[in-house]
């Protein structure tokens, strides 16, 4: 196997192992680049690369005749693009079933599949198990110093401190958080970037399902997109953005589109939160708008670390995006969900970090220390609206911030900078 020499830990790593522990297979999924063949090769004992330039087509023909071939090696093993071939599927499935044994396989894709292509769907069997771009802990743009995980668990006064400014942050966040892309210069940074982006509209939106869709269409999308990052913008608003950057556009056809990016883990929104409230109130159901990275939306906003310093408003939007990123990354490894909140009235939370056990906590993001009474006040009135009689009142509120000190307010509000996060 083919293995960096200089490997990064992710947080993938303990959990890929449980899952290994629990399932006889684990099917790895995130978008390209996002480091999941590598994460897969430090647990694997064997591999195979389906879309190998020289053995692909050979490979293909095998899954097509005898797939279980596919299969031979020591375990675990990792087929890797797995979904170039469907049938390999259902020969792991059935491997498990026949061996009766956890650990078996390691799948990894960048493409959500058909699975009305395949007889089973593997329930039981294969666990799914998401990666995403590096968090800041992740990428050591984080001391790590605040855990989410205490938040849940030891509550308290907290501190630390982000050595981070508002340049260092415009920095990383256009940077991205690719592999490939952390410890390299910002030139190398920005063409890794710009490679993994225009692949997408080039190519990844007609590869998904090999339907041709138009490469300008693709980017006035994600232009759109872009723009409207940390939003509920509805999909009328998309599609309006979209026509004055590629022409006209009917809704199908934007649908279709950004069902695409979906497949292809590129478009990530954030499924709004339902508590139980004390008072009848509606909450907005929408999801929030995000892209697998920060990194993307900047590319198409054509924004520099500069630009993004001279524009305040979007570098908000897109630092709450980041730490979108960075939470969904900490709260799965905790074995949890992030959501956001928004109800009738304009109350909103950002981020609302909900456990497997029940127990939660929210944050609001404020790219600057000015806002961050307004974070604190918003987040002590959701507090104040749920029934904490029917659900468990909040393990913790904070107000993430940029840089300086984390700490806790008078009113028990936390407050810390992105940089000194963990899970």
């Amino acid at each position: 196997m083919a293995i960096e020499s200089e490997y990064r830990p992710r947080l993938a790593d303990i959990q890929l192992k449980a899952e290994l522990d629990a399932f006889g297979a684990v099917l790895i999924v995130g978008p390209k680049w996002c480091g999941k063949t590598t994460t897969a090769e430090h647990a694997a004992k064997s591999a195979i690369y389906m879309r190998d330039p020289e053995m692909r087509d050979r490979y293909a023909s095998i899954a097509e005749m005898k797939p279980s071939n596919i299969l031979n090696g020591d375990n675990p093993r990792l087929i890797d693009e797995w979904q170039s071939s469907p049938k390999l599927w259902d020969a792991v499935r059935h491997s498990v079933d026949m061996r009766g044994l956890t650990g078996l396989y390691i799948l990894t894709g960048s493409a959500v599949v058909d699975e009305t292509a395949m007889m089973h769907t593997g329930a039981g069997r294969i666990s799914r198990m998401r990666m995403r771009t590096m968090s800041l802990y992740e990428s050591g743009d984080s001391t790590g110093e605040v855990s989410l995980g205490s938040l849940f668990s030891r509550p308290g006064e907290i501190d630390g401190s982000s050595d981070l400014d508002l340049s260092d942050v415009a920095r990383i966040l256009v940077r991205g958080g690719w592999p490939a892309s952390v410890g390299a210069s910002e030139e190398t940074a920005h063409k890794r970037v710009s490679g993994y982006c225009e692949s997408i509209v080039r190519y990844g939106v007609s590869a998904i399902d090999g339907r041709r869709r138009d490469p300008d269409k693709a980017r006035a999308v994600l232009r759109s997109l872009s723009r409207n990052t940390s939003s509920v913008a509805s999909s009328a608003a998309i599609l309006k953005g979209a026509a004055r950057e590629g022409g006209s556009m009917h809704l199908n056809t934007l649908n279709d589109y950004v069902s695409a990016l979906k497949r292809l883990y590129v478009a990530d929104d954030l499924p709004a939160w339902s508590p139980r409230l004390r008072s009848k109130t509606t909450i907005r159901t929408s999801d929030k708008r995000h892209l697998a990275d920060p990194a993307i939306a900047a590319y198409f906003l054509g924004a520099s670390p500069g630009d993004l310093e001279m524009d305040p408003e979007t570098f908000g939007l897109l630092f709450e995006s980041m730490a979108v990123r960075d939470f969904r990354a900490y709260a799965q490894a905790l074995g949890g969900d992030v959501y956001h909140y928004r109800d009738k009235y304009g109350l909103e939370a950002d981020l609302v970090i909900h456990l497997h056990d029940g127990r939660w906590g929210a944050a609001e993001v404020k790219l600057g220390p000015g806002r961050i009474d307004e974070g604190a006040s918003s987040l002590k009135r959701l507090r104040d609206k749920v029934d904490s009689e029917a659900m468990n009142a909040p393990s913790f509120l904070a107000v993430v911030t940029s840089g300086g000190f984390a700490y806790t307010r008078g009113d028990g509000v936390h407050v810390i900078p992105i940089g000194c996060l963990k899970d």
